[in-house]
């Protein structure tokens, strides 16, 4: 039976500040086997009960993967709707449907743009907290859907 886990987590870099938690917010609720969750967080819930405190590690490779350099191309200026807004660290989507990519500005140099389209958290290990809170047989509908409703 496919389970659903509701948890709450803290993510860490790897001095041990927060740079992301559901604390205070909503909890993370998902199917054991969703593609939207990363493969070392759901294997690290897989199996748990309610009440659980994790400590979890997570190398690249089971988190958003390793820091692919293909990803990080030089592009024209032209290319941008908003040239002005051009500088390192802006975030831009590029593409429509299936071909919508997020890209983060490495370097402006003229007209030439350096971009990164790889995920933010790409190459580095994760460092989680994470609180089991509720753990549930999936519904039917639930299943056919790959996302759980309400808790």
């Amino acid at each position: 039976m496919t389970r659903v886990y509701t948890i709450h987590y803290k993510l860490k870099n790897r001095d041990g500040q927060v740079v992301d938690t559901s604390i205070g917010g909503q909890p993370m609720t998902f199917l054991e086997d969703s593609p939207t969750v990363i493969p070392g967080l759901r294997k690290a819930v897989a199996g748990r009960e309610p009440g659980q405190v994790l400590e979890v590690t997570i190398p690249p490779e089971l988190a958003y993967g390793p820091h692919q350099k293909e990803k990080v191309r030089t592009v024209a200026r032209s290319l941008f709707d908003q040239p002005e807004a051009l500088k390192p660290g802006a975030i831009f989507q590029t593409g429509s449907g299936e071909s919508l990519q997020v890209v983060k500005v490495v370097d402006v140099d003229g007209d030439k743009v350096i971009v990164d389209a790889n995920h933010p958290l790409a190459g580095l290990t994760l460092y989680f907290e994470v609180e089991i809170l509720n753990v549930r047989d999936a519904t039917p509908d639930e299943i056919a859907s790959g996302k759980p409703v309400g808790d």
